[in-house]
């Protein structure tokens, strides 16, 4: 499935955490945290101000932090997405 973000939201896929901690402890589902860092798979058009098409600053690749209850979590292909405003990411990671 093919996903293309609308106006100014970027899909984001979380990096995926350790399920063993650093002293070798599973770490069950429910006591996982949620990772803040992703990848951007897909940018949207941009924001339209006064008739014009702003567009994103963020770019298919880019690694982001974004915070811990941002956008709307969706599953395609039995992976987690989230689908996030750019306005609502706090940094880019180079």
């Amino acid at each position: 499935m093919k996903l293309v973000p609308l106006q100014d939201r970027v899909i984001v896929e979380p990096e995926v955490r350790e399920e063993k901690s650093p002293g070798g402890i599973i770490i069950p589902e429910n006591a996982k945290e949620t990772p803040q860092i992703g990848k951007v798979l897909a940018v949207g058009k941009g924001k339209r101000e006064d008739g014009k098409i702003v567009p994103l600053e963020l770019k298919v690749g880019d690694m982001v932090f974004y915070p811990k209850f941002a956008g709307s979590e969706i599953e395609v292909d039995r992976r987690i997405l989230l689908i996030i405003k750019e306005s609502e990411v706090l940094t880019k990671i180079v």
